[in-house]
C-alpha cells in the first residue's frame, strides 16, 4: 500500500471572512464552522477560539487534539467509520494542513484530561505548544451521560478537523513525502539481507471511557490484527478515551505515529519494516492471555527478527505489556518496549505495575510524577477549576494567583509512550 502525504505548513491561523489557507495563514470562517459541527442536542453551546506559539493561554481540561488532514486521491476518507465509510483507507494522496490542531475542551467529561500550555513551564512539556490550535469548547447540556458526553465531543473534534483539512485540499504541498508497505512476500524479498522488524502497536481499552477506535469499531471487540502502517495516517485508528493526558495519544499522536514514521525513514536502510499488529488493553486476565497469545502468533507468522511493542496508558496495561514482551521473546524474537513510568514524585518507587527479566531493552518516556509548577496565564480557555481534580492534580494545585502546581502528569503529551514528546535523558 502506498500513500504520499502532501504537507502543507501553516505558519498562521486566524479568523476571517471565508475558510482557507493562504501564503502559510489558515483562515477560519466561524459562522460556517459552526454549521459543519453543530447539531448534536447533547451539547448545549459550541464556541471557538485560538491559541497560538507563545501566548500566554492555557487550554484546560483538554479532550483530544486532531490535525486536519483531508483525501485528494484514492479510496475512502479520513477517520473511516465515523466521518467517512468504513473503506480501506491509506493509499493515494492525502494532504495535511501541517502545524494546524483542533483541541477539544468545555467542562471535563473524565478526570484524566490534560492542560495545554502555549508559554511558559508547562509549553516545554507539550507537543501542542508549537501548534496554532483552533480551540472547541463544547459545553454539555445537563444531565447528559458522560459516555453521550464524551461522543459528542469526539465527533466535534472530527467534523472540525475535517472541515478545516479541506481547506488544504486544492493547495499545493510545500513537501511530499511517500509511503509505501507491500504485501508481506514481496517486502520480505525486497531486503532480505536485513533484519525484519514488526511494530506491535497497543491501543488503550482499559475499561470505560478508554477506548481507542479502528475503523469506527471499539477496538475492546477487536483481537489482534496485521494493519498497514499507511492506514494509521488516514486515521483509521482515533482516540476516544479519558486517560492520563501525559501519555494519552490523542488522535493528532495517532495521525502522526512517531514509531512508524521512524521505521519508514530506516526502511531499507536498517532494517525491513514489515508492518504493524495492533492489539488492545485488557482488564480481565483471559482477554489479556487471549490477545497477547495472538500477538505472539502474528509476529511469529510473519517471520519477525525484532519488534518494537508500545503502551498506551499505565498500571493495568503494564501487564499487557509484559505478556507480549514474554511471549514474543520466548519465540525467539527481540522486544524492544517504549513505555513511561509512574516512579513517585522522588523517581525512588517501582516504575511499572509489572516487569519481567526479558524486558532488557526498555525506551521511557518519563516519569509521570515529577511536579511542575505552571504560571499563570493572561487567557484560559476552558475551565480552570478542573486542575483541582484531573490526574496528576491535587484540591489546591489550582492556585489564587492562577498558577498550578501539579505532577506533569496533567499535562497532554508530557511523557508520552510513543515518544511524541520533548523529554530526553542525559547521559553522566
Amino acid at each position: 500500500m502506498r500513500l504520499e502525504l502532501g504537507k502543507i505548513y501553516i505558519k498562521d491561523i486566524q479568523f476571517g471572512p471565508e475558510t482557507k489557507v493562504e501564503s502559510g495563514v489558515l483562515y477560519v470562517n466561524k459562522e460556517e464552522l459552526l454549521k459543519e459541527v453543530g447539531g448534536d442536542e447533547r451539547l448545549k453551546s459550541i464556541d471557538f477560539d485560538l491559541a497560538k506559539p507563545g501566548e500566554e493561554t492555557r487550554i484546560i481540561p483538554v479532550k483530544d487534539v486532531i490535525e486536519p488532514r483531508v483525501k485528494v486521491s484514492g479510496k475512502g476518507g479520513i477517520f473511516p467509520g465515523f466521518i467517512s465509510k468504513v473503506d480501506t483507507v491509506g493509499s493515494g494522496r492525502t494532504h495535511v494542513l501541517k502545524g494546524a490542531a483542533v483541541v477539544t475542551t468545555g467542562k471535563i467529561v473524565g478526570f484524566q484530561e490534560g492542560i495545554i500550555d502555549m508559554s511558559g513551564e508547562g509549553a516545554r512539556y507539550t507537543p501542542f505548544s508549537k501548534t496554532y490550535n483552533l480551540v472547541v469548547v463544547c459545553e454539555p447540556k445537563e444531565g447528559v451521560l458522560q459516555h453521550e458526553h464524551e461522543e459528542a465531543v469526539r465527533m466535534v473534534g472530527f467534523k472540525a478537523a475535517i472541515y478545516l483539512g479541506k481547506a488544504g485540499k486544492n493547495v499545493e504541498p510545500d513537501e511530499i513525502k511517500v509511503f509505501e508497505t507491500k504485501p508481506i512476500l514481496e517486502q520480505v524479498k525486497e531486503y532480505p539481507e536485513l533484519p525484519k522488524v514488526v511494530y506491535v502497536y497497543m491501543l488503550q481499552t482499559q475499561g470505560l471511557l478508554h477506548d481507542t477506535y479502528v475503523y469506527g469499531v471499539d477496538a475492546k471487540k477487536i483481537i489482534p490484527t496485521y494493519i498497514y502502517p499507511t492506514e494509521v495516517f488516514d486515521g483509521a485508528i482515533v482516540s476516544g478515551n479519558c486517560v492520563s493526558a501525559c501519555d494519552k495519544n490523542p488522535t493528532y499522536v495517532h495521525l502522526n505515529q512517531p514509531i512508524i514514521e521512524d521505521l519508514y525513514e530506516r526502511h531499507g536502510k536498517d532494517y525491513n519494516f514489515l508492518g504493524c499488529i495492533i492489539t488492545n488493553e485488557n482488564v480481565y486476565l483471559a482477554d489479556k492471555q487471549r490477545s497477547s497469545d495472538m500477538t505472539a502468533k502474528l509476529v511469529e507468522f510473519l517471520g519477525a527478527d525484532a519488534v518494537i511493542i508500545s503502551e498506551e496508558g499505565f498500571g493495568n496495561p503494564d501487564a499487557d505489556l509484559v505478556m507480549n514482551c514474554n511471549k514474543i521473546t520466548e519465540k525467539g524474537i527481540k522486544t524492544v518496549l517504549v513505555t513511561d513510568e509512574y516512579a513517585g514524585r522522588d523517581g525512588s518507587s517501582q516504575s511499572l505495575a509489572d516487569s519481567t527479566p526479558k524486558g532488557d531493552a526498555v525506551v521511557t518516556g518519563g516519569n509521570a510524577n515529577e511536579v511542575v509548577t505552571l504560571p499563570a496565564m493572561k487567557k484560559v480557555i476552558g475551565h480552570p477549576e478542573a486542575a483541582n481534580i484531573i490526574a496528576g492534580g491535587y484540591v489546591g494545585s489550582l492556585r489564587e494567583d492562577g498558577s498550578i502546581n501539579a505532577e506533569i502528569q496533567v499535562i497532554t503529551g508530557a511523557t508520552s509512550e510513543v515518544g511524541f514528546n520533548y523529554l530526553t535523558a542525559k547521559g553522566f
